[in-house]
């Protein structure tokens, strides 16, 4: 059974920077390298909504509104999906997770996700 640990979330004042991280496990590296993968966040009192993704190959693409603030990266390695998060913005507050990209595949159980504030 898949499992997902996101981990690295916090509270910033607007302008900061936070990464994120989400290992994968209880799949083999080999499979692991074949997913296309995303980072999806949930605002209270909003659907959850997917920010950014990264193919099997690391092609990126991302939501409008992180364009040029987020980056998103995967070491296939160690089976973990990062996100480098830049000039947040209290908008950005939210709890983060990450999973398949949805587009492509059904989703796996979710992990807890990880709490990102931002907030003078």
């Amino acid at each position: 059974q898949v499992q997902l640990v996101e981990s690295g979330g916090g509270s910033v004042q607007p302008g900061g920077s936070l990464r994120l991280s989400c290992e994968v496990s209880g799949l083999s590296r080999s499979l692991f390298i074949i997913h296309f993968m995303a980072w999806y966040r949930q605002a209270p009192g909003k659907q959850r909504e997917l920010v950014a993704r990264i193919t099997s190959g690391s092609d990126t693409n991302y939501a409008g509104s992180v364009k040029r603030r987020f980056i998103i990266s995967r070491d296939n390695a160690k089976s973990t999906v990062y996100l480098q998060m830049n000039s947040l913005k209290p908008e950005d507050t939210a709890v983060y997770y990450c999973n398949r990209d949805s587009t492509y595949a059904s989703l796996w159980d979710w992990g807890q996700g990880t709490q990102v504030t931002v907030s003078s």
